[in-house]
């Protein structure tokens, strides 16, 4: 079993920034990649980015590339999310998740999943 806490969200203005935490107990040896999804309400759940939990190899997609960074502190057993120049249509509830999968971008390919946490941009 993983157990996946992140914490870190809030309200923040349109342009701000904010730093997600997601800390990672359990079999953390099972999990090749870590990864930071999102779902806003009335939306599926959509991939932010991902991160190899050995070498910080990092997987995103290009919409969002420049404004969100995955990082990862092995020593801490941590991922981050680094958000900058956050819009009003980032707002969504965040979730870390962990997958034996390298380079998974699909939320099926996901086992472990953290609670989640609220982020809302005010415009």
């Amino acid at each position: 079993q993983v157990q996946l806490v992140e914490s870190g969200g809030g309200l923040v203005q349109a342009g701000g920034s904010l730093r997600l935490s997601c800390v990672v107990s359990g079999r953390t040896f099972s999990s090749n990649t870590m990864a930071w999804f999102r779902q806003a309400p009335g939306k599926e759940r959509e991939f932010v980015e991902a991160i190899s939990w050995r070498d910080g190899t990092r997987y995103y997609i290009d919409s969002m590339k420049g404004r969100f960074t995955a990082s990862r502190d092995n020593a801490k057993n941590t991922l981050y999310l680094q958000m900058n120049s956050l819009k009003p249509e980032d707002t969504a509830v965040y979730y870390c998740a962990a997958s034996q999968v390298p380079g998974a971008t699909l939320a099926t390919a996901y086992d472990y999943w953290g609670q989640g946490t609220q982020v809302t941009v005010s415009s």
